[in-house]
């Protein structure tokens, strides 16, 4: 069963670069982050081996947050071998992201 990857200072950078990364900007006290967590959850498991789903709490990880100017949450941020390449905020529909991933593959 696939998980995501909770990121932070020392993993950020060598989980980006290596392949397709989707990254959920969150924080524990929001409301639309908490209703994507599951699809989170489940795109972890369908994307196992295929592309790295991770989560960056901006609460405990304001630096990574700054670096790329989150202003609101939840955004997700889409990478492609350490490029940022597309980028949604607000919650989304799992298949939204599925597709997102998908063409990036």
């Amino acid at each position: 069963m696939g998980k995501y990857i909770e990121l932070n200072n020392d993993n950020f950078e060598s989980t980006i670069n290596n392949g397709i990364s989707l990254v959920d900007f969150w924080a524990p006290w929001c409301g639309p982050c908490r209703m994507i967590a599951p699809v989170i959850e489940e795109l972890a498991t369908e994307f196992e081996g295929k592309a790295n789903i991770c989560k960056v709490n901006t609460d405990e990880e304001q630096d990574i947050a700054v670096k790329f100017g989150i202003r609101s949450i939840p955004t997700i941020l889409f990478f492609k071998n350490g490029e940022l390449v597309d980028q949604m905020i607000g919650a989304a529909s799992k298949d939204v992201f599925a597709q997102k991933i998908n063409s990036l593959l």
